[in-house]
């Protein structure tokens, strides 16, 4: 392993522009330095948007990602500037959440991922969508997700 691993990244400690899109975003990765250790990296993003892809309105949810790294962590800007291009990317629910779980589990070939897609209404019906790559990893500390349920839900 190279003394410097943040060598090969593009986007960190420089100015980037918010991708146009999902698909224009590049997800970057460095190797992980505690990969004899199994442990669980959380990434919390309470405001994620996308459009409707049928009315263009946007579309609101709280994401939560949870994986027990293997080789690979995922670097956060890049993460940060992938989430925020789905701003003006038209998909459902369903498609955005299981987009972002299929690049990063492709990317970083994690021991274990989980996502949890936690969407606001739209006309009075919540969608969340969850995905998990297996059962939970033994002796590895993986917190609940925690996300406080639409008040609305009753």
């Amino acid at each position: 392993m190279s003394d410097n691993i943040y060598e090969n990244l593009t986007q960190l400690g420089s100015k980037t522009d918010l991708p146009n899109s999902p698909e224009e975003a590049v997800l970057e990765r460095v190797p992980n330095p505690k990969k004899e250790m199994d442990y669980c990296v959380r990434f919390s993003a309470p405001e994620f948007t996308s459009l409707c892809p049928l009315t263009g309105a946007p579309d609101f949810a709280h994401l939560v990602i949870d994986y027990v790294p293997n080789e690979w962590l995922v670097e956060s800007k890049s993460l940060k500037l992938f989430l925020g291009s789905f701003r003006n990317h038209g998909a459902f629910h369903e498609d955005c959440t299981l987009e972002i779980a299929k690049r990063l589990m492709d990317l970083l070939n994690p021991k274990w991922f989980r996502i949890g897609g936690y969407w606001y209404p739209r006309g009075g019906i919540p969608i969340d969508v969850f995905y998990q790559s297996g059962e939970e990893p033994k002796g590895v500390w993986i917190p609940e997700q925690s996300v406080q349920n639409y008040k609305g839900r009753g």
